[in-house]
């Protein structure tokens, strides 16, 4: 299940929670990852707490992933994901596309730390399957991808004095 909080945010109101639904879904198949999946799409603020208390890092930041521990998952209960709305609008103006396909492009990433993948501490394995699935679901760059490769940025034209 979507939850929007606050839910009347300028962010908020141009999305549509049936659409992010059914994308979510076809991405948690794709993934493979079985059991429920909350998803509080929330602001800089909220973000920031839960990247403090969870993991000592006092900084907003775009997608957290908590998988549910063992017992939890056992039930039925893959874990819980946070999107920050504000710099997902940011990073969608930073890359030319909707906050709807940045949301998108977060919930995947998301996804993929839920079923076990990591990043930070594999040799490229979730990138490449971000990469692959990234295309199967026509999706725009993979974040990981964005993170470790540089954008590329018009060319500015000089002007002639």
């Amino acid at each position: 299940m979507i939850t929007i909080e606050p839910p009347s945010s300028a962010e908020a109101l141009t999305l549509s929670k049936p659409a992010l639904s059914r994308f979510f879904n076809r991405a948690q198949k794709a993934v493979g990852l079985e059991g429920s999946v909350e998803v509080l799409l929330a602001d800089d603020a909220t973000l920031k707490r839960l990247n403090k208390s969870f993991r000592g890092k006092n900084k907003a930041t775009d997608v957290l992933s908590f998988p549910s521990p063992d017992e939890m998952y056992d039930a039925g209960m893959a874990g819980d994901l946070a999107i920050s709305l504000e710099t997902a609008a940011r990073q969608a103006a930073q890359y030319g596309h909707t906050l709807e396909i940045e949301l998108r492009v977060l919930m995947l990433h998301g996804l993929l730390h839920l079923a076990g993948e990591d990043h930070e501490t594999d040799n490229g394995e979730m990138a490449a399957l971000e990469d692959q699935l990234r295309q199967t679901l026509k999706l725009p760059v993979s974040l990981i991808d964005r993170v470790t490769k540089p954008v590329k940025k018009a060319a500015t034209k000089r002007a002639k004095a």
